[in-house]
């Protein structure tokens, strides 16, 4: 089967460290912009009526020729090893992500076509869109489902403390300058504590972009310390 790409969603992420886990977890923007000749207005004619949507995708930075039955999920501290199709790792047989995502609006631009602006999308900026489904609550909203070891391992959230050197103007500054609503999508998404679960070492620094941001922080005793923020 010749899988075609439909759109490509173009989010504030620019790697993939920082990204949200899973969808709808942090409400962060997106917006998708359909390919030729997938951009007819046609299209889309009903999607409005919908307050969310599925968006299969390609896994763009993980294709492989090879794969492994058995993967090791970082929130299980990457030594216990689960099936691949117990999982949501991106190195799978066929390298295919699944999001559920909120349809905020639809534009329709005259060069574009239609471009559906949504929020809570775990996806890389340039991401291909396979194809889009609308969400049905009736039948696929499953409030008493099991959420297996994913749903063990939940987190609470860790605080988020912004703790710059004295000298550090430039931070001082950038933190001044960000817009308030992507500041506090910045902390919510730190709060999430993007390390894998096997890197504990409350020195390390690690770096997390998100916009035209780049955030410098460690992680310990259940804190996010922000060391710096800089332009891209």
């Amino acid at each position: 089967m010749d899988l075609k790409t439909i759109a490509r969603i173009h989010t504030a992420f620019p790697e993939k460290f920082g990204i949200p886990r899973q969808s709808g977890i942090v409400e962060t923007p997106g917006y998708i912009v359909f390919e030729p000749p997938y951009n007819n207005p046609d299209a889309v004619r009903g999607l409005e009526e919908f307050s969310h949507i599925w968006l299969i995708w390609q896994f763009s930075q993980a294709v492989r020729d090879d794969w492994s039955p058995t993967v090791r999920p970082p929130r299980l501290g990457g030594n216990t090893r689960v099936g691949v199709f117990a999982s949501r790792s991106p190195f799978r047989p066929n390298p295919i992500g699944l999001s559920l995502v909120k349809l905020e609006s639809i534009e329709y631009d005259h060069s574009l076509g239609p471009v559906l602006h949504v929020t809570g999308a775990d996806i890389l900026d340039g991401t291909p869109i396979y194809d889009i489904k609308p969400y049905l609550p009736y039948s696929e909203a499953k409030p008493d489902a099991e959420g297996g070891f994913a749903h063990k391992v939940l987190d609470a959230g860790a605080e988020v403390v912004f703790n710059f050197d004295d000298e550090d103007d430039g931070s001082e500054n950038c933190l001044n300058r960000i817009k308030p609503k992507d500041l506090e999508l910045i902390k919510e998404l730190l709060a999430q504590d993007p390390r894998p679960r096997y890197q504990d070492d409350p020195e390390r620094v690690y770096g997390m972009s998100y916009g035209e941001w780049e955030v410098k922080f460690t992680s310990g005793d259940g804190a996010i310390m922000v060391k710096s923020i800089k332009n891209r």
